[in-house]
């Protein structure tokens, strides 16, 4: 059984539109085509979950293509972009946690205006220094 764009929107939750920008960029092959109309295999609603879960887990439409281009047993490509994905998502969580340490300082903060906090004047220090959130923070 083939399927429409329509039907492929419907049963992914993908517009029309993404279905044929992902296409145009590699990322679905190039559907058959039924009197002009694109015509998908049912593998391609698997396909699109694929892009889905690789695009929520922070992957590039580069790298994307990347993963889903190579062999399907050559793991060493996907292995090394999850590798560099992962350290991504530990640096983004370092800063997060920074930042959520810092605000939640300032909420614990006895001085009426955080101005006048030892500790936020010492990170604006350390900022104006270069220093990161997450380097100057070290609570």
């Amino acid at each position: 059984m083939s399927l429409s764009i329509g039907e492929l929107a419907r049963r992914t939750g993908v517009a029309a539109s993404a279905l044929r920008y992902w296409e145009g960029q590699g990322l679905l092959p190039a559907p058959a085509r039924v009197s002009g109309q694109r015509r998908y295999p049912e593998e391609a609603v698997a396909k699109v979950g694929l892009i889905l879960l690789l695009r929520d887990a922070g992957f590039s439409l580069a790298d994307q293509k990347a993963l889903l281009a190579s062999r399907a047993g050559d793991m060493q490509e996907w292995r090394r972009l999850a590798r560099r994905k992962q350290a991504e998502l530990d640096e983004q969580i370092a800063k997060a946690q920074a930042a959520r340490d810092a605000i939640e300082h300032g909420l614990r903060c006895s001085h009426p205006d955080f101005r006048d906090c030892p500790n936020a004047r010492s990170l604006v220090q350390a900022r104006l220094t270069g220093l990161s959130l997450s380097e100057a923070h070290k609570h």
